[in-house]
Parts: structure tokens; C-alpha cells; sequence
């Protein structure tokens, strides 16, 4: 089977240069053409989505918009429209992910962008939404209008399936003009979305466009990077690096690298009843996705002196984990994640000799569980649904050793009653974490939340103001002035 991945407003498919990448899964194959651009294309295109989206985007009202964005998802959500079920059928051979995983995580997350959480993601970075649309009066006085970028470039990851539709709306939210490349692990989905909006409206369809160019290729990335005014970027943080060092200096750069995320569970969580649901909440956790999202717990500290035990906790998880693996069956994993995952493996077995600690799951096994009986600072994991489980006094003393990781916290999964929760919450925050939610709900954040505690639209807008001396002025020169 053959597609063509993409979208590119006023740009013939004949005009177009076409790579090829394959996928397959299970005998199936299925091969997407993604566009290459020439430089003139390039230029061309870029000046396209700016001047289309002056002349169009920005006339629109948020509410209008978000109405378009809704009417959309709306069609995503509808298992009988044929965009959903080609993302049901294709997006499993591309990424590897189980079919049913696929198809509930891709609900899930799609319902963040219904016309609801839109307005609740525009109301937690406005107090006043209609500074998108006009001028609107200041508590200190005058007045101020947000305006997003003449042109957004979005740089995505292809970890997680549908990730690319929270910048690309967020880019719609502001009234950018915006042009995003897709990953070479999953270029579908973003293109699908594009051209679902320009069916929907043709004239917003030509404010956006989806582009690939080879990883690596600095010539194509520099040039596109001269012709945005903001870039954001996610990927590890060798390539952003590498990308803020070819940005020009006045384009604002807004890079999301990898993040450890992990979970914590305190002694009033812990009883037999309440003991095994909080696993199976962990284990979904740690399933979604094979830990691929930042938001993934890679390590779980538990606090000792509940009805259950760490280590029993550590065994509920594991059981749950099995189970998980016969009913969501494990992406196959490439060669270095392979090797990742025998690595951690191998030295957690090494250290398993000296008694303190106990490892769940066999080598042939889709899942493992790693429980260690005294305290041990947070480190990356392997990922690919492997966790380690860590038992301690009190969570008050996991604080100082997740500090280390500082630059890299995001999430952590909190079982823990009311008190406990805000004050631990108050703590984490100091040493760095960005985003509390329970445990099951990692892998899911709200609409709007603060993605690494960044503002999500204002980050992308400057304001301009009028002060209340222009205001006062202009009055002197008003027709009706005596």
C-alpha cells in the first residue's frame, strides 16, 4: 500500500519530489511518500501560509476557530468517518503500537481538543480571550491585542502517536501562520489533521502546511529557521541543542527534550483493597505507549509501613503488567531499544546478588519490574514497559535525591492523602517537578495543561500596547474636541 504524507497548500502533487519510507508490521507493508522541497518551494510556501494567514487567519474570532478546530475532532472522533478508521488501520503499521491501544489512547487524547477544553486551554493562559481578536482595556490602564507569529515552525517527535496536533492547534489558537515537519516514525497523522481542517474550510487550510525534510539536513532546516519567527522544537537534547545553534538571533526558540516523569505512593494509599487497583493504575501507566511519552513513569517510589508492602506492591505491579502484555501487546522494539533493555537488565541481575533487590519478569517477557528494598537516587530508565519500584521511609526523602534530575523532572503520579498531597506537592515543585496528577492519569494530561510548566499560547504571542499617555493624547485630536 502506498500514501503520500503531507500538506502543502498551492503545491501540485506533479510539482512535488516524493522520499519513500517503509513500514510493515506482521507481513503487512506499507510504504509513505513524504515531500521533498526545493529551496524556491520552500520560499514559496513559506510566504504562502504568512500572507494566507494574514489575510485570513487573523480576521477569524478565537470562538470561530475553535468551533473549526471542534468540527474537526469531532470527524476524528467518529469511528465511521474514513479518516479515523485509515488512522485505526495504518497508524499500528507505522508505529508498532497494539491496535486497541491505538484506538483508545487516540480517543483519549483527541478529546483534550473538543471546543470545551479549547476554551478551558485559552482561558488558563488569557484572563481576556478577546485579546487575540482586538484591543482590550488593562487593569493598570490603556489597552493591549496578543498576536501570535507571521510564521510558526514546529519541529515534532515521532514517540507518540497524534502528538503533533497540540502545537499545530495551539498554533491555530494564536493565529499563526504554521508549517510543521513530521517525524520520520509517524508522518501521518499531522497531514490527516491539516487536510481534515482544509476540507472543512479551504481558506484555513491554506494558513498551515506539513512538511519532512531528512534528519540532519542543515541546509533545509536553516532555511526554513530564516524564514519563521518562532520555532518549537521536541527531541533529545543533543538535536536541540544543535538546532538553537543554527537559529538566527531574533527567532525565539521553544525547545521540549526528553524528561524523566515517575511515581510515588504513600503509606495511607496502601491497603489490600486500595493496594491492587493503584497497581493496575501504575501498570497502564507504564503500558501506554511502552514509556515512550515524557509524561511515563520510569521509576515508582513507595513508602513503607502500609497494610501493603513495597515489595508485595512490586509483585501486585508486576502480575498487572503480564496481564497488560497479553491484552496490549508490546510495540516490537528496534535494535537499540533491544539493547537498552538488556543492558538495564543484565546490571539490575548483577546488582540482584547482593540481595536488595528482586527482579519480576523473565528476558523473554514484554514487561519488567525491578524491586529494590533500600533508598536509590532517580535515574533514566530503559524504558519499554521496564520499572523500577524503590522502597523508602518517607517520600520526604526521595525529594532530595529527584532534585538531582532538576533539568529533566516533568510528572509524577501521586497517591497520597489530601495533607500529604500538598505538602509533598509544594516540595516536589521546588525541586523541579512541573505536573502533579494521580497515578493512571500520567500518560493523560488536561487540556491546557502547562506542558513542562510553560505557558502553551502565551509563550507563542507578543503583546502590543497602548498606554494610557497615547490614549489621553489622542483625545486632543478628536473631531469633537471643543
Amino acid at each position: 500500500m502506498k500514501l503520500y504524507a503531507g500538506h502543502l497548500p498551492g503545491i501540485r502533487h506533479s510539482e512535488m519530489a516524493w522520499h519513500s519510507l517503509h513500514f510493515g508490521q506482521q507481513g503487512s507493508a506499507l510504504e509513505v511518500c513524504v515531500p521533498v522541497l526545493s529551496e524556491a518551494q520552500i520560499a514559496t510556501l513559506a510566504a504562502s501560509v504568512r500572507d494566507n494567514a494574514r489575510r485570513y487567519l487573523h480576521t477569524l474570532s478565537v470562538a470561530r476557530i475553535t468551533a473549526l478546530i471542534d468540527e474537526a475532532i469531532a470527524r476524528l472522533l467518529d469511528r465511521s468517518h474514513p479518516l479515523r478508521q485509515q488512522a485505526e488501520r495504518l497508524l499500528p503499521l507505522v508505529t508498532g503500537y497494539d491496535a486497541e491501544m491505538l484506538r483508545l489512547g487516540l480517543t483519549g487524547y483527541l478529546k483534550t481538543f473538543r471546543e470545551p477544553q479549547l476554551r478551558r486551554f485559552l482561558a488558563e493562559d488569557f484572563g481576556n480571550v478577546q485579546m487575540l481578536d482586538d484591543f482590550q482595556p488593562r487593569p493598570k490602564g490603556g489597552f493591549a491585542r496578543a498576536f501570535g507569529p507571521q510564521l510558526l515552525l514546529q519541529v515534532w517527535a515521532g514517540n507518540v502517536p497524534g502528538l503533533p496536533l497540540w502545537s499545530l492547534i495551539a498554533g491555530l489558537l494564536v493565529k499563526a501562520g504554521s508549517v510543521g515537519k513530521v517525524a520520520s516514525a509517524e508522518p501521518l497523522m499531522a497531514g490527516w489533521f491539516a487536510q481534515l481542517l482544509a476540507e472543512i474550510d479551504p481558506q484555513l487550510g491554506e494558513c498551515l502546511a506539513v512538511v519532512w525534510w531528512q534528519g540532519g539536513d542543515e541546509r533545509t532546516e536553516q532555511q526554513w529557521f530564516r524564514e519563521a519567527d518562532v520555532v518549537m522544537a521536541y527531541g533529545g537534547e543533543a538535536a536541540l541543542m544543535a538546532m538553537q545553534r543554527r537559529l538566527p538571533p531574533a527567532t525565539r526558540f521553544l525547545p521540549h527534550g526528553h524528561k524523566i516523569s515517575f511515581g510515588m505512593v504513600a503509606r495511607s494509599a496502601l491497603d489490600v483493597r486500595r493496594g491492587t487497583a493503584l497497581a493496575r493504575q501504575v501498570a497502564y501507566d507504564v503500558m501506554r505507549y511502552d514509556q515512550a511519552g515524557c509524561y511515563s513513569p520510569q521509576a515508582l517510589f513507595i513508602e513503607r509501613g502500609g497494610r501493603v508492602s513495597p515489595q508485595e506492591f512490586a509483585a501486585y505491579l508486576a502480575h498487572e503488567l503480564a496481564a497488560l502484555a497479553q491484552r496490549y501487546p508490546r510495540a516490537t522494539l528496534t535494535l537499540g531499544e533491544s539493547q537498552a533493555v538488556a543492558a538495564w537488565r543484565n546490571a539490575e541481575e548483577m546488582r540482584a546478588l547482593s540481595g536488595d533487590r528482586t527482579l519480576y519478569g523473565d528476558e523473554h517477557d514484554a514487561w519488567a519490574v525491578v524491586y529494590v528494598d533500600k533508598p536509590e537516587p532517580l535515574q533514566p530508565g530503559a524504558l519499554g514497559r521496564t520499572l523500577k519500584v524503590i522502597a523508602v521511609d518517607t517520600l520526604e526523602e526521595t525529594v532530595s535525591w529527584v532534585a538531582a534530575q532538576r533539568a529533566y523532572l516533568q510528572s509524577v503520579g501521586l497517591a497520597a492523602a489530601p495533607q500529604e498531597l500538598f505538602r509533598l506537592a509544594a516540595q516536589l515543585g521546588a525541586a523541579g517537578v512541573t505536573r502533579i496528577t494521580a497515578l493512571g492519569n500520567m500518560t493523560s494530561p488536561e487540556a491546557g495543561w502547562h506542558h513542562d510548566g510553560r505557558f502553551s499560547l502565551l509563550d507563542l504571542v507578543t503583546l502590543c500596547e497602548i498606554e494610557q499617555a497615547a490614549e489621553t493624547a489622542a483625545e486632543h485630536y478628536a473631531p469633537y474636541l471643543d
